[in-house]
């Protein structure tokens, strides 16, 4: 007999916590929160690819000849950036809750702003390369932060549907920063500065500004959030409580370092980090170098701008679930899209990472094989929506099967290490020597290669998670919960584990 992790994860609830009973009232307190909470999340992410994926249109619109770089030093500035970006990921994850989300995020989004625009008044190659190391260092929290941000406001089967809503806005920032660039570079000549030039600082403005906005917008908590009444409040943290989300008591989710290091010993956390690793090459890949591919399909310059729009916009459509209009799971078919709702609806994270693989496979293993540039430029709009469609899959997945605190917060940041791993194999995959355009051929059997074993080491995951959750069933058919050894957190035999 199949368990429900949130009956399951009730019944685990402490004698402390004052259990609430489901109330359809008092449900319209997530509707609050997606409308306050998660459109500024989604703008944060949207601010941060945009501003360090921007980079390939620049390179489009002339970056790379007016510094007179080589496609080598081109990859090079991309490295760059994601080296702090790695070292910052696991101690931003570990200081997020004792400094607050609602000053930290802001402040590296303000940062980061002021570097986006510098970019943008570069006269040298080593110029860029210094204002990329420090927009990676700035940035570098931001993701994880946001996913385990949003891990402490939502129950986990209601999880993935706002990571996708704001993950999604990654492939509407490369939907909308070829709109975009193409816009700006009519501004070539203005104030002495060429178009590409202007990319940066616009974008960079905007995103310094809104960084301010945040720091009155963004909330730390449910309890300190103003838009929630006493009993919302009470009613929102109970179920947190309740489903697992968030330790019974705040002694359960105070650091610790011996649960940082028992994230580094779960087979799950390591199982996803090779997927999270295979999906960033995928990701970053694409980000960066779909303008560049489709340039290389015969559109040229601000044609190239445009034409890489369609297929992130597609990837936003297939990610996008409209969480916004429902406060509770019946009501979800009003507004949907097939991935998020069955994962949310079902649990099942592990089976739409599967799904999304095998499109990215269809779609690089068309690229390969045909030669017709129209069919190959369709092919992109399966790989671009496979490759994005895997993460927020990922990232609940991650956030969902991790517990306490502390240990969630390193297993996101370790997820997110190895995607911007991928990141910088990305970079030399596609923007060296080892793969040149306009075909790309070694680096697409490589994408190719990546999103099968994405499959293979999904499927190990499910396998083995399936397995621990059995033989939790059966501890429980032999002892009471009270009997349990205390601080095992998701392994208690208690918790059960997302598939």
């Amino acid at each position: 007999m199949s368990i429900d992790p949130e009956k399951v994860a009730h019944d685990t609830s402490s004698v402390e916590t004052e259990e609430v009973a489901f109330d359809p009232v008092l449900e319209k307190a997530w509707r609050k929160i997606d409308f306050l909470v998660l459109p500024i999340v989604a703008m944060f992410y949207l601010l941060s690819f945009l501003d360090r994926t921007n980079l390939a249109n620049a390179r489009v619109a002339g970056l790379q000849k007016d510094l007179k770089m080589t496609n080598n030093q081109y990859s090079i500035a991309l490295t760059v950036t994601y080296v702090p970006y790695i070292v910052a990921e696991l101690p931003s994850n570990l200081v997020l809750k004792a400094v607050g989300p609602n000053l930290m995020l802001p402040t590296m989004l303000t940062l980061w702003g002021i570097i986006t625009t510098l970019q943008g008044v570069v006269k040298s190659y080593s110029g860029l390369l210094a204002c990329r190391f420090f927009l990676g260092l700035c940035e570098g929290g931001v993701f994880p932060g946001l996913v385990l941000y949003l891990s402490l406001w939502y129950p986990r089967r209601h999880l993935q549907s706002r990571i996708s809503a704001f993950f999604s806005t990654a492939s509407l920032s490369g939907a909308f920063s070829g709109i975009l660039a193409y816009g700006i570079i009519q501004m070539n000549g203005v104030g002495h500065r060429p178009g590409w030039a202007w990319i940066f600082i616009l974008e960079g403005l905007f995103t310094f500004l809104f960084g301010l906005s945040a720091f009155f917008t963004l909330p730390r908590s449910p309890a300190s959030a103003r838009f929630l009444d006493k009993n919302e409040k009470a009613y929102v943290i109970s179920r947190l409580r309740e489903t697992g989300a968030t330790g019974r008591n705040e002694e359960v989710d105070t650091f610790s370092w011996r649960e940082v290091g028992q994230a580094f010993t779960l087979p799950q956390v390591w199982f996803l980090a090779v997927i999270f690793f295979f999906d960033g090459v995928l990701v970053y890949g694409l980000a960066y170098f779909t303008p560049s591919i489709v340039s290389g399909l015969g559109y040229i310059n601000a044609n190239a701008q445009l034409f890489s729009v369609p297929p992130f916009a597609v990837a936003f459509a297939g990610q996008w679930l409209h969480p916004i209009f429902y406060p509770s799971p019946a009501e979800i078919p009003k507004v949907t899209v097939i991935t998020s709702y069955i994962s949310d609806r079902y649990g099942c994270r592990g089976y739409v990472i599967i799904f999304s693989g095998v499109l990215a496979t269809i779609g690089f293993a068309v690229f390969l094989g045909v030669k017709s540039v129209h069919v190959k430029y369709g092919s992109l709009f399966l790989s671009v929506t496979g490759s994005y469609a895997a993460a927020p899959a990922l990232c609940t997945w991650s956030a969902n099967n991790a517990t306490p605190y502390t240990r969630r917060a390193t297993a996101v940041a370790i997820g997110f290490i190895m995607t911007n791993s991928g990141g910088i194999l990305a970079t030399w995959l596609l923007g060296g020597t080892l793969s040149p355009p306009p075909l790309y051929t070694k680096a697409t059997i490589t994408l190719l290669i990546f999103s099968i074993l994405m499959i293979i080491f999904t499927s190990f995951n499910i396998i083995f998670l399936t397995s621990q959750n059995r033989k939790k069933a059966a501890i429980r058919a032999t002892i009471s919960r009270e009997n349990e050894k205390p601080g095992l957190g998701d392994r208690s035999a208690w918790f059960v584990y997302t598939l």
